[in-house]
């Protein structure tokens, strides 16, 4: 067994260091950008190839089927060719990829140079992850991860202004070509930095069936997902298909991979507490961030009359402090518990969506802009602790795995929050608008008295003026409907602190390894 473990690299040290850091995070933020910046833009696209936009949402869709269902390989690629290796043909086969959706005349060869992203998309984020702890020593593994949350978190802000902006002033391709001098530049660095640091390989068999597997359940929920709102969730055949498909061929994997020789996911991380707690606790808080950055531009521009870049500027200061506090965050990790900083960053959380939960239809740029600077003090303690206890007591030869599963698991809950606030904003809003209606009757004499008072003040003829309250109580009912979805998240973000509890983390650099693992579980 001794044969099969990793090759021990010393720690980088000086320019090497500098420069290994910013090459792994200029990939990792050409990736995650990649994830949002074509959403603003589908309507653009779309128009460009004479499709419909339901059809041009599938260029959001097949990158995320792709990029799900590689992300959980990670640990196998990584044995079969090498950490570096298998994150550098990630890098050049997405700048390749970039290129051609760039150049895509049509919707089905779009769609095809998309899937392609998504899928070598996939081992960038884990691998990252694993390259930059192998590069620190260890007491300082934290700073490490809090140069990675930064790009994490800032891109997928990033990502709809830039995207809205090049579609607007330059041409759509072009929110794919910006790929391509960041991904020659991080390739080229990455090759000089860590091309001696390769991981052992491994020549394990592959998990057919597992794998296979795989492919049906998430795919089959990521395209129901995607598609649910378009197709009035479980009113649709297609989508009670999905749904079906999606929990049979699940259950088939979990029996599979818990009694495979080779699996594809090493599912047994699950029975490690660490590991279990912190990625559950992180995936949720994420699948409610996600879900509420889409829901809050949208709110804004379809309720309250933002453009989309003013609304995407609206979303822009959330990165001030994390940008600023992220680095402060990874000193001061190895000196104190970091179930305390995570703590704090999901009560930090909770707040910010308690205030989101009092606007009020006439909230003006102040208010909304307040909880967003007051997001990034969580934010910077969102990803570190997090991803540093759910890694804790690991060894070296099993963190990609680790790495690969967690990030599945967030970013599956990630598409999972989007869908439910979407769906749920949608179900508040008709709920909310028929209790506002519900005295809106000719027989009551208050309703009448204040349509004709509409009528005398603004000349308005009598189904105007019915016109002009049922835009006013829509929109009063979407206020309400968000705010219910603003308090929701807050308290389960309160309720998640418990998950952070349930850990046990291990010290860095504090004693024996193993011990650590087994008290881990």
């Amino acid at each position: 067994m001794a044969a099969q473990q990793p090759v021990v690299h010393p720690p980088l040290q000086g320019a090497q260091l500098v420069i290994g850091t910013i090459a792994v995070s200029l990939a990792v933020f050409m990736n995650v950008l990649d994830t949002s910046i074509a959403n603003v833009s589908i309507p653009t696209i779309s128009g460009d190839l004479g499709v419909a936009s339901d059809q041009g949402t599938w260029v959001i869709t097949s990158f995320a089927v792709a990029n799900a269902i590689s992300i959980p390989l990670t640990g196998w690629l990584t044995d079969r060719i090498g950490q570096v290796r298998l994150f550098m043909a990630s890098i050049i086969l997405f700048v390749i990829s970039s290129w051609m959706c760039g150049l895509s005349p049509t919707l089905p060869f779009l769609l095809a140079s998309r899937v392609l992203q998504g899928a070598v998309a996939g081992p960038m984020i884990p691998l990252s992850q694993t390259l930059l702890l192998a590069s620190y020593p260890r007491a300082k593994a934290p700073i490490a991860l809090s140069m990675w949350s930064m790009t994490t978190l800032i891109a997928p802000v990033a990502g709809p202004i830039l995207g809205g902006w090049i579609s607007d002033n330059i041409s759509w391709p072009w929110i794919f070509y910006v790929n391509i001098p960041v991904g020659i530049v991080a390739a080229l660095a990455t090759w000089a930095i860590f091309r001696n640091r390769d991981s052992a390989i491994k020549k394990a068999p592959i998990d057919g069936v597992g794998l296979g597997l795989l492919i049906v359940w998430v795919g089959s929920l990521q395209i129901m997902l995607d598609k649910g709102k378009d197709l009035d969730w479980f009113a649709s055949t297609t989508i009670i298909v999905l749904a079906l498909t999606a929990v049979i061929a699940f259950a088939f994997f979990v029996i599979w991979e818990l009694t495979a020789d080779h699996p594809v996911v090493d599912l047994s991380l699950f029975a490690r507490r660490n590991f279990t707690g912190a990625t559950i606790a992180l995936s949720v808080g994420y699948g409610l961030y996600f879900g509420n950055l889409v829901l809050l531009p949208l709110w804004l521009q379809t309720t309250l009359g933002y453009t989309a870049t003013d609304a995407g500027l609206i979303m822009a200061p959330v990165g001030f402090f994390a940008i600023m506090l992220s680095p402060i965050t990874g000193r001061i990790l190895p000196r104190t518990d970091p179930r305390y900083i995570a703590t704090m960053a999901f009560v930090v959380f909770a707040l910010c969506f308690w205030m989101r939960s009092q606007y009020t239809t006439g909230v003006d740029t102040w208010a909304l802009t307040v909880p967003t600077l007051i997001q990034g003090i969580g934010m910077a303690g969102l990803f570190i602790p997090l991803v540093s206890i759910t890694l804790s007591g690991l060894p070296g030869n099993r963190i990609p795995a680790a790495s690969g599963l967690s990030n599945f698991v967030r970013i599956m809950c990630g598409g999972i929050g989007t869908s439910i606030f979407e769906t749920a904003w949608d179900h508040r809003t008709t709920f909310h608008h028929a209790r506002l209606t519900e005295q809106a009757t000719p027989t009551n004499p208050i309703f009448n008295q204040s349509m004709q008072q509409m009528q005398n003040a603004s000349g308005l003829d009598p189904s105007q003026a019915h016109g002009l309250f049922d835009r006013m109580v829509s929109q009063q009912a979407a206020q309400l409907g968000v705010n219910d979805l603003f308090w929701i998240s807050s308290m389960i973000f309160i309720v998640l602190i418990a998950l952070i509890w349930v850990t046990r983390p291990e010290r860095t650099g504090g004693g024996d390894a193993g011990a650590a693992a087994s008290a881990a579980h």
